[in-house]
């Protein structure tokens, strides 16, 4: 077998201890890599380069299309984005897979309790709120855009499924806010069961967030695979990882089509660095998820049962584990796993050592970045516009401002703020911030806008009132293309 060569970037803090100690596995299981190791992280921040990484760095992860990294930082208060989310969404890698398993050795409330654990947790990885489009839109009021695609979300979905009817799972969960966030939330769930009718095989059913993090907490061997966007798998991604002894456990994928970043998800622990004494599990069961998206699984089946007939052995760095044992260092850790390849756990099933057929084969590189549209099947008809004011005066005054600037074409419907409706009706004890939004709309149903016309009426608003924002307000075909407010 002819190596295949990946990017490594052995990341901040702890990140290098751990990554010498997979990679001295990985050479004692012969795994066949080969390393480009990659200047990305904290120190290249400080040195001028915005996105953490070298161009030089960034060459090398598109050519090879597999980078294996440990924890990064991203310095705090100097308005960098996140290094870690930069380079998911640069290389559109959509789906994030993270698999919490109960391994023995790692006590837990439920390994105590005798409750298996063995959830997969799919998160959309590019869109939500970690677009991390924001604006200041009066003194007192930040918005931030939330964005959830049709394109984004059956790209997450179709992984997840795929994932499933790969590996044997039976049922697919999709947590969801689509009681509250009925456009947004409500478009990733029904893109959820379009895209489940291609796998009739698999169950697949909705379960609204807070419920499901309730019921993952007290019932979690129910759960095979869910998918959610991407805020709220962040943190049920977390939630999961306490389940089964925190993210020194929680190994983490980040899957694109031609991209894909494999990592561990816990931080740069700088306060342990160079100590060798760091963890390096995490970083391991993330190296096994790569190694089995590289085609190599007998490798990854090995690796994995030596881990776990070494952890029912006892041994332990000092963050886990039988505290009537001690506790060994990183190097220690990774010459356990050494010494015991080609063992089995006893306590637990071991991993079947099975090689695929198909070695990974990193896909075409596109002459041009691609562009998602589903097609524009319904009438799409204007109707007016939601404008957001920066007013402190009192609701009744804004609106008799906007209605008096407005052509008889158009009314206005209702004043909102904080998305509760305080006109033309409300209650008293609604409190406001100066951050209107005003829906302004045809007066005539049956009639249609131009966005000439709508243009019009806002920049005669401007002038009298601070239009900070505005949203277009379209229906699509019988579908209303925006939300109502609270108490409408």
């Amino acid at each position: 077998m002819n190596n295949m060569k990946i990017s490594v970037a052995k990341g901040d803090g702890i990140g290098p201890e751990i990554m010498d100690a997979v990679l001295r596995i990985f050479e004692a299981a012969e795994v066949p890599l080969t390393y480009e190791f990659v200047e990305m992280g904290k120190d290249y921040f400080l040195q001028g380069f915005s996105s953490g990484m070298t161009p030089q760095a960034k060459e090398s992860i598109e050519s090879n299309g597999i980078l294996f990294k440990g924890p990064m930082e991203t310095p705090k208060g100097k308005g960098m984005k996140s290094i870690n989310v930069t380079a998911r969404k640069t290389w559109s890698t959509y789906a994030n897979r993270r698999h919490f398993q109960t391994l023995h050795g790692v006590e837990t409330v439920h390994s105590k309790a005798g409750i298996p654990i063995d959830i997969t947790i799919v998160r959309e990885n590019i869109e939500d709120t970690y677009g991390g489009i924001e604006h200041m839109n009066s003194h007192d009021v930040a918005i931030s855009r939330r964005f959830i695609t049709r394109p984004g979300s059956e790209q997450v979905h179709r992984f997840a499924f795929e994932m499933a009817r790969k590996e044997g799972f039976k049922k697919v969960a999709c947590g969801h806010k689509a009681n509250i966030m009925k456009l947004t939330d409500g478009l990733f769930l029904e893109t959820f069961y379009e895209v489940a009718k291609d796998y009739p095989e698999i169950e697949a059913y909705d379960i609204i967030v807070d419920d499901l993090c309730m019921k993952l907490v007290s019932m979690p061997d129910r759960f095979d695979v869910v998918v959610l966007p991407n805020l709220q798998g962040d943190i049920v991604s977390d939630l999961c990882a306490g389940l089964v002894g925190g993210l020194g456990f929680a190994p983490s994928a980040n899957v694109g089509d031609v991209i894909s970043i494999f990592e561990a998800v816990h931080g740069t622990a700088p306060d342990i660095a160079g100590k060798n004494i760091a963890n390096p599990t995490s970083l391991l069961l993330s190296g096994m998820m790569m190694l089995r998206h590289l085609g190599m699984s007998a490798k990854a089946a090995t690796i994995e049962n030596a881990l776990r007939y070494t952890l029912e052995q006892g041994v332990h760095t000092g963050d886990f584990g039988d505290k009537n044992i001690a506790s060994v260092n990183t190097t220690q850790f990774a010459d356990a796993i050494i010494a015991n390849l080609g063992q089995v756990p006893t306590e637990t099933k071991p991993r079947e050592a099975t090689e695929q057929k198909k070695m990974w084969e990193k896909p075409e590189f596109p002459a041009q970045r691609k562009m998602m549209v589903s097609p524009r099947e319904a009438v799409e008809r204007l109707i007016g516009s939601d404008l957001f004011i920066d007013s402190a005066l009192p609701v009744e005054k804004v609106a008799e401002i906007v209605q008096a600037q407005l052509p008889a074409k158009f009314k206005l419907l209702m004043i909102s703020n904080r998305g509760t409706q305080v006109w033309p009706t409300g209650s008293i004890l609604t409190e406001c911030v100066n951050h209107h939004r005003c829906r302004v709309i045809l007066a005539n149903d049956s009639d249609s806008a131009s966005t000439d016309e709508v243009w019009e009426y806002i920049k005669a608003i401007s002038s009298k009132l601070f239009v900070t924002s505005m949203e277009m307000l379209r229906n699509f075909g019988e579908k209303q293309g925006y939300s109502m407010a609270q108490g409408q």
